[in-house]
């Protein structure tokens, strides 16, 4: 019956469209009738399901608006995606004043028969399928039952939106629902294009746009198809999970490299440009806001003050830390200022893992490419001191020598925090401080002698 009273409203909104597009105008010998020709605005979703899809199909639908289309028509082929992604499409396509039509050319898999079964009609081409859409991870494995609820809980809603069969549509992600004529318990379902056309899940079959829009008993058109600017493109290249991914390497990467060396070099300059590639997409698409940028920018500033101003490592950079992760994941959250209410608790967690991974593999990756570059590699090994010096080839050190001088004063030659440089008489030699740290210029006493380093103390004035 819901299915009966969605085609009918949909046919006299077609109607009323063919009514309104009749203009008249009036001559002195006759009348002439001119038919306006219905506006069809035409995107592909062919890639996999992602933020950039996600962002291409959202600037359709509000494109669409803005040229006063009739009818939006998707042409689809893909394997699914995201699911997060796909239920920002979804509530997109549910939202739209406009209808919304889908062309299935080959595949609606996973995310992508979500994203299908939002739209008002659905065609599909000979040869071509809708369905399993169990949720699974990276590796292809199927996730625990709470996350197939939720998917099963948005097939179903989604379908009795448009007013197909939700046990239909819930089957497509458990096995275990067995539906009399349709699937046996024990399968996930998948419908070929005559079998979605028999149950319900498929207006038409057709092999082309124009046939779609035939069988949708729409004769008279002009099609216009969603032309992506080089900047979009380039949007949305960056904020796809994988190049997200690499720059939060880049810059945790940068970050680590500029504390292995003095001064500012290539490191801070990477990590400044890998940071602005991360967060002006996010920010241009509205998904960052000014707060979480500064909340960002916070964390790596407390970072710096514990490193170099303060001894130790603790609360401020902990806060740090916890700063910088929360401005990572939250800039890519599509909530609103301080409200986290529309935003899937799914899309925060993978965020979350997302960010805390690549900074997991920077990490790691920056310490053993350091190794290497100094350690093994004979064009960088001499930037750095040979990790032996072996007595047998020449090396020696005077223990005697740096005995004698406990007691001697002198002034600090750079900061110690802890360790750093003294100058004694006409002598600079590595120290490190016995407690807090030094600043230039202080005067210092040599209390002790240790395992090749001098220790000394600050001299009160």
């Amino acid at each position: 019956m819901i299915r009966f009273l969605k085609n009918a409203i949909q046919t006299v909104f077609l109607f009323s469209i063919l009514v309104s597009s009749f203009t008249y105008s009036h001559s002195q010998n006759n009348d002439t009738v001119i038919l306006k020709k219905l506006l069809i605005y035409k995107f592909d979703m062919k890639k996999e399901i992602a933020p950039p899809i996600w962002r291409s199909t959202k600037i359709a639908l509000e494109e669409a608006v803005e040229k006063k289309a009739d009818i939006v028509l998707i042409e689809m082929s893909t394997y699914g995606g995201m699911l997060e992604s796909a239920d920002s499409i979804r509530t997109k396509i549910l939202n739209s004043p406009i209808p919304v039509f889908v062309f299935i050319h080959h595949n609606a898999a996973s995310a992508g028969a979500l994203i299908a079964i939002a739209c008002d009609s659905i065609y599909m081409s000979t040869g071509s399928s809708i369905g399993a859409a169990t949720v699974v991870d990276q590796a292809g494995q199927v996730v625990p039952d709470k996350y197939q609820s939720y998917m099963r809980a948005m097939m179903r809603s989604t379908a009795e939106a448009n007013g197909r069969d939700p046990n239909i549509a819930q089957a497509m992600v458990d096995p275990r629902i067995k539906i009399d004529g349709v699937i046996d318990s024990g399968f996930v379902l998948t419908f070929t294009a005559s079998e979605a056309l028999k149950f319900g899940f498929c207006e038409g079959i057709a092999e082309n746009t124009k046939e779609v829009l035939s069988l949708a008993g729409i004769q008279d058109y002009e099609i216009i198809e969603q032309e992506i600017k080089p900047m979009d493109k380039i949007i949305n290249f960056l904020i796809s999970p994988v190049v997200s991914g690499i720059l939060i390497m880049v810059i945790i990467g940068g970050i680590y490299f500029e504390l292995q060396t003095p001064g500012i070099g290539f490191p801070s300059i990477a990590a400044v440009v890998a940071a602005l590639m991360y967060f002006a997409p996010l920010y241009l698409q509205g998904l960052a806001d000014h707060w979480e940028i500064l909340v960002f920018i916070i964390g790596i500033v407390l970072i710096a003050v514990e490193i170099f101003a303060i001894p130790g490592f603790g609360v401020a950079g902990i806060t740090g830390i916890v700063f910088v992760v929360a401005g990572l994941t939250l800039s890519l959250i599509d909530n609103i200022g301080f409200d986290f209410t529309p935003v899937n608790f799914n899309k925060i967690i993978s965020s979350f893992f997302l960010v805390i991974i690549s900074i997991f593999i920077s990490i790691v990756a920056s310490f053993f490419i350091t190794k290497s570059l100094f350690s093994r590699n004979k064009l960088f090994g001499s930037l750095a001191l040979e990790t032996v010096q072996n007595a047998a080839d020449g090396y020696s050190t005077s223990d005697a020598e740096y005995a004698v001088m406990i007691g001697r004063t002198g002034i600090a030659h750079s900061i110690l925090r802890p360790a750093g440089k003294v100058k004694i008489g006409d002598d600079v030699f590595d120290a490190t401080a016995i407690t807090g740290y030094i600043e230039q210029g202080d005067k210092i006493e040599v209390v002790k002698y240790e395992t090749g380093q001098l220790f000394v103390r600050k001299i009160e004035n």
